[in-house]
Protein backbone atom coordinates (compact mmCIF):
# COMPACT_ATOMS: atom_id res chain seq x y z
CA UNK A 1 0.00 0.00 0.00
CA UNK A 2 1.52 3.26 -1.11
CA UNK A 3 1.74 6.12 2.09
CA UNK A 4 -1.13 8.23 -0.01
CA UNK A 5 -3.27 5.12 -0.05
CA UNK A 6 -2.52 4.49 3.86
CA UNK A 7 -2.72 8.33 4.73
CA UNK A 8 -6.22 7.80 2.70
CA UNK A 9 -6.97 4.68 5.48
CA UNK A 10 -6.17 6.09 8.23
CA UNK A 11 -8.51 9.53 7.80
CA UNK A 12 -11.58 7.18 6.55
CA UNK A 13 -11.51 5.58 9.57
CA UNK A 14 -10.99 8.51 12.00
CA UNK A 15 -15.02 9.12 12.80
CA UNK A 16 -15.64 5.32 13.26
CA UNK A 17 -12.79 5.58 15.52
CA UNK A 18 -13.51 7.99 17.27
CA UNK A 19 -17.09 7.06 17.42
CA UNK A 20 -16.62 4.34 19.70
CA UNK A 21 -14.41 6.11 21.99
CA UNK A 22 -17.58 7.93 22.26
CA UNK A 23 -19.65 4.99 22.70
CA UNK A 24 -17.27 4.35 25.79
CA UNK A 25 -17.16 7.99 26.93
CA UNK A 26 -20.74 8.16 27.41
CA UNK A 27 -21.40 5.64 29.63
CA UNK A 28 -19.53 7.01 32.17
CA UNK A 29 -21.04 10.64 31.26
CA UNK A 30 -24.58 9.51 31.47
CA UNK A 31 -23.98 7.38 34.65
CA UNK A 32 -22.15 11.02 36.21
CA UNK A 33 -23.74 12.91 38.38
CA UNK A 34 -25.30 16.30 37.59
CA UNK A 35 -22.88 17.87 39.55
CA UNK A 36 -20.06 16.89 37.72
CA UNK A 37 -21.00 17.96 34.15
CA UNK A 38 -22.36 20.78 35.80
CA UNK A 39 -18.76 21.58 37.20
CA UNK A 40 -17.71 20.38 33.87
CA UNK A 41 -19.50 23.43 32.03
CA UNK A 42 -18.17 26.21 34.28
CA UNK A 43 -14.62 24.80 33.69
CA UNK A 44 -15.41 25.39 30.02
CA UNK A 45 -16.52 29.01 30.62
CA UNK A 46 -13.31 29.99 32.10
CA UNK A 47 -11.27 28.08 29.66
CA UNK A 48 -13.22 30.24 26.93
CA UNK A 49 -12.27 33.48 28.61
CA UNK A 50 -8.59 32.29 29.85
CA UNK A 51 -8.22 31.26 25.96
CA UNK A 52 -9.88 34.56 24.27
CA UNK A 53 -6.49 35.90 22.82
CA UNK A 54 -5.80 32.11 21.22
CA UNK A 55 -9.29 31.95 20.27
CA UNK A 56 -9.33 34.95 18.61
CA UNK A 57 -6.15 34.43 17.16
CA UNK A 58 -7.33 31.60 15.24
CA UNK A 59 -10.08 33.81 14.03
CA UNK A 60 -8.06 35.95 12.44
CA UNK A 61 -6.38 33.27 10.19
CA UNK A 62 -10.04 32.03 8.72
CA UNK A 63 -10.98 36.04 8.48
CA UNK A 64 -7.75 36.32 6.32
CA UNK A 65 -9.05 33.17 3.68
CA UNK A 66 -12.59 34.25 3.76
CA UNK A 67 -13.86 35.78 0.65
CA UNK A 68 -18.06 35.51 1.05
CA UNK A 69 -20.42 38.46 1.53
CA UNK A 70 -20.74 40.57 4.47
CA UNK A 71 -23.51 38.43 6.15
CA UNK A 72 -21.47 35.28 6.01
CA UNK A 73 -18.47 36.89 7.17
CA UNK A 74 -20.42 38.37 10.35
CA UNK A 75 -21.02 34.72 11.01
CA UNK A 76 -17.72 33.86 11.10
CA UNK A 77 -15.96 36.28 13.44
CA UNK A 78 -15.53 36.62 16.54
CA UNK A 79 -15.20 39.53 19.35
CA UNK A 80 -14.23 39.60 23.17
CA UNK A 81 -18.19 40.21 23.37
CA UNK A 82 -18.90 36.89 21.35
CA UNK A 83 -16.89 34.79 23.63
CA UNK A 84 -17.96 35.85 26.37
CA UNK A 85 -21.68 35.34 25.36
CA UNK A 86 -20.49 32.05 24.26
CA UNK A 87 -18.90 31.57 28.10
CA UNK A 88 -22.23 33.28 29.67
CA UNK A 89 -24.37 30.69 27.54
CA UNK A 90 -22.17 27.45 29.00
CA UNK A 91 -22.68 28.95 32.32
CA UNK A 92 -26.87 29.50 31.89
CA UNK A 93 -26.73 25.38 30.64
CA UNK A 94 -25.33 24.63 33.94
CA UNK A 95 -28.00 26.36 36.31
CA UNK A 96 -30.69 24.33 34.09
CA UNK A 97 -32.71 21.57 35.97
CA UNK A 98 -30.74 18.05 34.75
CA UNK A 99 -32.71 16.80 31.93
CA UNK A 100 -31.49 13.48 32.78
CA UNK A 101 -33.87 11.19 35.13
CA UNK A 102 -36.43 13.46 34.74
CA UNK A 103 -39.90 10.94 35.27
CA UNK A 104 -41.98 12.07 32.16
CA UNK A 105 -44.86 9.29 33.21
CA UNK A 106 -45.47 7.21 35.66
CA UNK A 107 -48.07 4.47 36.55
CA UNK A 108 -49.70 0.78 37.99
CA UNK A 109 -51.02 -2.02 36.67
CA UNK A 110 -53.38 -4.17 37.67
CA UNK A 111 -50.84 -6.84 38.43
CA UNK A 112 -49.49 -4.38 40.91
CA UNK A 113 -46.30 -3.89 38.27
CA UNK A 114 -45.03 0.00 38.13
CA UNK A 115 -44.35 1.61 35.22
CA UNK A 116 -42.51 4.99 34.73
CA UNK A 117 -40.94 6.34 31.47
CA UNK A 118 -37.97 8.19 32.27
CA UNK A 119 -35.94 10.94 29.77
CA UNK A 120 -32.18 9.52 28.84
CA UNK A 121 -29.45 10.53 26.81
CA UNK A 122 -29.74 10.22 23.25
CA UNK A 123 -26.56 8.79 22.98
CA UNK A 124 -23.59 10.18 20.68
CA UNK A 125 -24.76 12.61 18.67
CA UNK A 126 -22.91 14.07 15.35
CA UNK A 127 -23.17 17.73 14.44
CA UNK A 128 -22.11 18.87 10.70
CA UNK A 129 -21.49 22.42 10.74
CA UNK A 130 -20.29 25.08 8.51
CA UNK A 131 -19.34 28.97 9.19
CA UNK A 132 -20.20 29.66 12.87
CA UNK A 133 -17.87 28.77 15.05
CA UNK A 134 -20.29 29.20 18.17
CA UNK A 135 -22.15 25.85 16.89
CA UNK A 136 -19.46 23.72 18.60
CA UNK A 137 -19.46 25.41 22.35
CA UNK A 138 -22.83 25.15 22.29
CA UNK A 139 -23.69 21.94 21.00
CA UNK A 140 -20.88 20.58 22.99
CA UNK A 141 -22.53 22.31 26.26
CA UNK A 142 -25.62 21.01 25.47
CA UNK A 143 -24.39 17.57 25.10
CA UNK A 144 -22.68 17.89 28.06
CA UNK A 145 -25.17 18.47 30.19
CA UNK A 146 -27.74 16.18 28.47
CA UNK A 147 -25.47 13.15 29.24
CA UNK A 148 -24.64 12.66 25.13
CA UNK A 149 -21.49 12.62 23.75
CA UNK A 150 -20.49 14.66 20.12
CA UNK A 151 -18.50 14.30 17.19
CA UNK A 152 -17.92 17.71 15.65
CA UNK A 153 -17.41 18.93 12.32
CA UNK A 154 -16.64 22.07 11.74
CA UNK A 155 -16.64 23.40 8.41
CA UNK A 156 -13.48 24.99 6.45
CA UNK A 157 -14.41 29.14 6.46
CA UNK A 158 -13.89 28.19 10.47
CA UNK A 159 -11.90 25.46 11.02
CA UNK A 160 -9.52 27.21 13.16
CA UNK A 161 -11.74 29.03 15.17
CA UNK A 162 -13.91 25.68 15.49
CA UNK A 163 -10.37 23.96 17.05
CA UNK A 164 -9.14 26.51 19.48
CA UNK A 165 -13.00 26.54 21.13
CA UNK A 166 -12.92 23.23 21.38
CA UNK A 167 -10.01 22.92 23.27
CA UNK A 168 -11.50 24.49 25.63
CA UNK A 169 -14.71 22.77 25.76
CA UNK A 170 -12.11 19.55 26.66
CA UNK A 171 -10.01 21.51 29.16
CA UNK A 172 -13.42 21.54 30.97
CA UNK A 173 -14.36 18.25 31.04
CA UNK A 174 -10.40 17.40 31.65
CA UNK A 175 -10.84 19.95 35.01
CA UNK A 176 -14.64 18.04 35.70
CA UNK A 177 -13.03 14.61 35.87
CA UNK A 178 -14.86 13.52 32.46
CA UNK A 179 -13.55 11.50 29.57
CA UNK A 180 -12.17 14.32 26.73
CA UNK A 181 -13.41 11.61 24.04
CA UNK A 182 -17.36 12.86 25.24
CA UNK A 183 -16.75 15.90 22.89
CA UNK A 184 -14.62 15.36 19.90
CA UNK A 185 -14.16 17.32 16.47
CA UNK A 186 -13.12 15.81 13.35
CA UNK A 187 -9.52 17.25 12.56
CA UNK A 188 -10.02 19.11 9.53
CA UNK A 189 -13.05 20.28 6.93
CA UNK A 190 -12.30 16.86 4.68
CA UNK A 191 -15.87 16.14 3.28
CA UNK A 192 -14.68 12.52 3.35
CA UNK A 193 -15.82 13.24 7.60
CA UNK A 194 -19.38 14.24 6.26
CA UNK A 195 -19.44 10.79 4.22
CA UNK A 196 -18.49 9.02 7.29
CA UNK A 197 -20.31 10.30 9.85
CA UNK A 198 -23.63 9.86 7.65
CA UNK A 199 -22.55 6.12 7.12
CA UNK A 200 -21.58 5.15 10.70
CA UNK A 201 -24.84 3.51 11.86
CA UNK A 202 -24.52 1.67 14.89
CA UNK A 203 -21.95 4.49 16.35
CA UNK A 204 -23.68 7.36 15.87
CA UNK A 205 -27.25 7.72 17.31
CA UNK A 206 -28.18 11.29 16.12
CA UNK A 207 -27.07 13.55 13.13
CA UNK A 208 -27.99 17.42 13.60
CA UNK A 209 -26.62 19.40 10.22
CA UNK A 210 -26.45 22.82 11.00
CA UNK A 211 -25.44 24.45 7.34
CA UNK A 212 -26.93 25.91 4.04
CA UNK A 213 -29.36 23.74 2.42
CA UNK A 214 -26.90 21.82 0.22
CA UNK A 215 -25.71 20.54 3.57
CA UNK A 216 -28.79 19.63 5.40
CA UNK A 217 -30.27 17.74 2.00
CA UNK A 218 -27.11 15.96 1.53
CA UNK A 219 -27.51 14.87 4.71
CA UNK A 220 -31.50 13.85 4.73
CA UNK A 221 -30.95 11.82 1.22
CA UNK A 222 -27.72 10.05 2.48
CA UNK A 223 -27.47 9.37 6.11
CA UNK A 224 -27.90 6.12 7.20
CA UNK A 225 -28.34 7.56 10.95
CA UNK A 226 -31.79 9.11 12.32
CA UNK A 227 -31.38 13.45 11.35
CA UNK A 228 -32.92 16.22 13.16
CA UNK A 229 -32.69 18.42 10.39
CA UNK A 230 -33.87 21.83 9.99
CA UNK A 231 -35.04 23.31 6.15
CA UNK A 232 -34.45 26.45 5.28
CA UNK A 233 -34.85 29.87 7.61
CA UNK A 234 -37.42 31.85 5.40
CA UNK A 235 -39.06 33.22 7.99
CA UNK A 236 -42.41 35.79 7.12
CA UNK A 237 -43.72 38.66 9.02
CA UNK A 238 -47.34 39.66 8.43
CA UNK A 239 -48.28 43.14 9.27
CA UNK A 240 -52.36 43.17 9.62
CA UNK A 241 -54.56 45.93 9.49
CA UNK A 242 -55.14 46.10 13.06
CA UNK A 243 -51.22 46.84 13.53
CA UNK A 244 -49.71 49.71 15.74
CA UNK A 245 -47.53 52.10 12.72
CA UNK A 246 -44.96 52.36 15.04
CA UNK A 247 -44.59 49.03 16.49
CA UNK A 248 -44.86 47.75 13.26
CA UNK A 249 -41.62 49.62 12.26
CA UNK A 250 -39.70 49.21 15.10
CA UNK A 251 -40.33 45.49 14.93
CA UNK A 252 -39.85 44.51 10.80
CA UNK A 253 -36.65 46.87 11.30
CA UNK A 254 -35.18 44.31 13.49
CA UNK A 255 -36.64 41.11 12.38
CA UNK A 256 -34.86 42.17 9.19
CA UNK A 257 -31.42 43.98 9.57
CA UNK A 258 -30.44 42.90 13.05
CA UNK A 259 -28.38 40.39 11.72
CA UNK A 260 -29.12 39.30 8.48
CA UNK A 261 -27.30 36.10 8.13
CA UNK A 262 -29.27 34.04 11.01
CA UNK A 263 -32.10 31.73 10.22
CA UNK A 264 -34.47 33.66 12.36
CA UNK A 265 -34.17 37.09 10.19
CA UNK A 266 -37.68 37.48 8.48
CA UNK A 267 -37.23 37.04 4.72
CA UNK A 268 -40.41 38.48 3.34
CA UNK A 269 -42.37 41.01 4.86
CA UNK A 270 -46.51 40.89 4.10
CA UNK A 271 -48.15 43.65 4.10
CA UNK A 272 -52.17 43.99 4.78
CA UNK A 273 -54.00 46.03 1.35
CA UNK A 274 -55.78 48.12 4.27
CA UNK A 275 -52.61 49.91 6.16
CA UNK A 276 -50.05 49.53 2.96
CA UNK A 277 -50.69 52.58 1.39
CA UNK A 278 -49.91 54.52 4.69
CA UNK A 279 -47.53 52.65 6.11
CA UNK A 280 -45.45 50.82 3.50
CA UNK A 281 -43.59 53.86 2.46
CA UNK A 282 -42.51 54.63 5.82
CA UNK A 283 -41.09 51.07 6.50
CA UNK A 284 -38.98 50.93 2.68
CA UNK A 285 -37.67 54.31 4.30
CA UNK A 286 -36.12 52.79 7.56
CA UNK A 287 -35.40 49.78 5.73
CA UNK A 288 -33.00 51.98 3.28
CA UNK A 289 -31.67 53.77 5.72
CA UNK A 290 -30.14 50.55 7.17
CA UNK A 291 -28.96 49.72 3.89
CA UNK A 292 -31.43 47.07 3.00
CA UNK A 293 -33.13 46.45 -0.70
CA UNK A 294 -36.41 44.96 -1.88
CA UNK A 295 -37.83 42.47 -4.24
CA UNK A 296 -41.40 43.57 -4.45
CA UNK A 297 -44.73 42.46 -5.67
CA UNK A 298 -47.08 44.77 -8.37
CA UNK A 299 -49.09 46.11 -5.82
CA UNK A 300 -46.06 47.26 -3.52
CA UNK A 301 -44.59 48.81 -6.29
CA UNK A 302 -47.85 50.32 -7.13
CA UNK A 303 -47.43 52.05 -3.67
CA UNK A 304 -43.61 52.79 -3.45
CA UNK A 305 -42.82 53.49 -7.24
CA UNK A 306 -39.12 52.32 -8.14
CA UNK A 307 -38.91 48.90 -6.38
CA UNK A 308 -37.42 46.13 -7.84
CA UNK A 309 -39.50 43.60 -9.07
CA UNK A 310 -40.12 40.26 -7.39
CA UNK A 311 -40.04 37.06 -9.14
CA UNK A 312 -41.30 33.84 -7.44
CA UNK A 313 -37.88 32.49 -7.22
CA UNK A 314 -37.18 35.41 -5.07
CA UNK A 315 -40.19 34.87 -2.56
CA UNK A 316 -38.81 31.41 -2.53
CA UNK A 317 -35.27 32.79 -1.70
CA UNK A 318 -34.04 32.94 2.14
CA UNK A 319 -31.67 35.74 1.42
CA UNK A 320 -29.13 35.79 4.43
CA UNK A 321 -28.58 39.35 3.55
CA UNK A 322 -29.57 42.98 3.66
CA UNK A 323 -32.65 42.17 1.30
CA UNK A 324 -36.20 42.19 1.92
CA UNK A 325 -39.09 40.34 -0.41
CA UNK A 326 -42.18 42.34 0.04
CA UNK A 327 -46.16 41.41 -0.87
CA UNK A 328 -49.35 43.33 -0.50
CA UNK A 329 -51.80 40.84 0.94
CA UNK A 330 -55.64 40.83 1.34
CA UNK A 331 -56.17 39.57 4.87
CA UNK A 332 -54.96 36.63 6.86
CA UNK A 333 -55.90 34.05 4.98
CA UNK A 334 -53.91 35.23 1.69
CA UNK A 335 -51.06 35.71 4.44
CA UNK A 336 -51.20 32.30 5.32
CA UNK A 337 -51.51 30.86 1.48
CA UNK A 338 -48.18 32.83 0.55
CA UNK A 339 -46.13 31.38 3.99
CA UNK A 340 -47.86 27.60 2.84
CA UNK A 341 -46.39 28.40 -1.19
CA UNK A 342 -43.26 29.22 -0.33
CA UNK A 343 -42.56 29.04 3.47
CA UNK A 344 -40.22 26.69 5.08
CA UNK A 345 -42.00 26.22 8.22
CA UNK A 346 -39.39 28.14 10.25
CA UNK A 347 -40.86 31.33 12.10
CA UNK A 348 -43.50 33.45 11.35
CA UNK A 349 -44.82 36.50 12.84
CA UNK A 350 -48.07 38.59 12.94
CA UNK A 351 -48.00 42.47 14.08
CA UNK A 352 -51.49 43.55 15.56
CA UNK A 353 -53.74 44.85 18.42
CA UNK A 354 -56.26 42.93 17.02
CA UNK A 355 -56.17 39.18 19.37
CA UNK A 356 -58.61 37.12 17.63
CA UNK A 357 -56.74 37.69 14.57
CA UNK A 358 -53.63 37.16 16.28
CA UNK A 359 -55.31 33.61 16.99
CA UNK A 360 -56.34 33.16 13.66
CA UNK A 361 -53.01 33.16 12.32
CA UNK A 362 -50.96 31.27 15.55
CA UNK A 363 -53.37 28.64 14.77
CA UNK A 364 -53.58 28.63 11.05
CA UNK A 365 -49.90 28.30 10.31
CA UNK A 366 -47.63 24.81 11.02
CA UNK A 367 -44.42 26.45 11.06
CA UNK A 368 -42.64 25.00 14.19
CA UNK A 369 -42.20 29.20 15.48
CA UNK A 370 -45.18 31.23 15.44
CA UNK A 371 -44.52 35.04 16.71
CA UNK A 372 -47.45 37.63 17.82
CA UNK A 373 -46.31 41.10 18.07
CA UNK A 374 -41.77 40.55 18.57
CA UNK A 375 -39.39 40.17 15.80
CA UNK A 376 -38.59 36.60 14.42
CA UNK A 377 -35.21 36.98 15.25
CA UNK A 378 -36.09 35.76 19.00
CA UNK A 379 -36.39 31.87 17.09
CA UNK A 380 -33.23 31.43 19.37
CA UNK A 381 -32.60 28.96 22.18
CA UNK A 382 -30.98 30.82 24.74
CA UNK A 383 -33.95 33.37 24.08
CA UNK A 384 -36.07 30.80 24.58
CA UNK A 385 -33.88 30.43 28.26
CA UNK A 386 -32.50 26.90 26.84
CA UNK A 387 -29.12 28.52 27.68
CA UNK A 388 -28.24 27.34 24.28
CA UNK A 389 -28.99 25.75 21.49
CA UNK A 390 -27.91 23.18 18.98
CA UNK A 391 -30.20 24.05 15.75
CA UNK A 392 -33.53 24.44 14.92
CA UNK A 393 -35.54 21.86 13.90
CA UNK A 394 -38.09 22.07 11.64
CA UNK A 395 -39.61 18.42 11.36
CA UNK A 396 -42.46 17.09 12.76
CA UNK A 397 -41.16 14.27 15.04
CA UNK A 398 -39.16 14.31 18.07
CA UNK A 399 -38.50 18.20 18.44
CA UNK A 400 -39.21 21.16 16.79
CA UNK A 401 -38.27 25.04 17.29
CA UNK A 402 -34.72 25.27 19.14
CA UNK A 403 -33.31 22.40 20.28
CA UNK A 404 -32.40 22.42 23.42
CA UNK A 405 -31.50 19.79 26.66
CA UNK A 406 -34.92 18.48 26.76
CA UNK A 407 -35.07 17.34 22.75
CA UNK A 408 -31.86 16.21 23.20
CA UNK A 409 -32.92 13.20 25.65
CA UNK A 410 -34.98 10.05 24.68
CA UNK A 411 -36.97 7.83 27.03
CA UNK A 412 -36.48 4.17 28.36
CA UNK A 413 -38.94 2.30 30.41
CA UNK A 414 -38.65 1.25 34.14
CA UNK A 415 -41.15 -1.55 35.10
CA UNK A 416 -40.36 -2.45 38.92
CA UNK A 417 -42.64 -5.73 40.18
CA UNK A 418 -42.67 -7.62 43.05
CA UNK A 419 -42.40 -10.96 41.80
CA UNK A 420 -44.73 -10.94 39.18
CA UNK A 421 -44.91 -13.76 36.43
CA UNK A 422 -47.09 -13.48 33.34
CA UNK A 423 -49.22 -16.13 32.78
Amino acid sequence: MSATAEADRVTEAEIPAMAREARQAVRDLAQSPSAARDRALWAAAAALREQQDTILAANARDLESFSGTDAFRDRLVLTPERIEVMATGLENIADLPDPVGRVLAEWSRPNGLKIRRVAAPVGVIGVIYESRPNVGADAAGLAIKSGNAVILRGGSESIHSATAINSAMKAGLSAAGLPEACVQMAPDADRRHVADMLAASGLIDLLIPRGGKSLVERVQREARVPVLAHAEGLCHTYIHAAAEPPMARRIIANAKMRRTGICGATETLLIDAEIAPSLLPLIVEDLRALGCDFRADERARNIVPGLSAATEADFATEWLDATLSVAVVDGIDAALDHIVKYGSAHTEAIITSDEAAAARFLNGTDSAVVMWNASTQFCDGGEFGFGAEIGIATGRFHARGPVGLEQLTTFRYEVIGTGQVRS
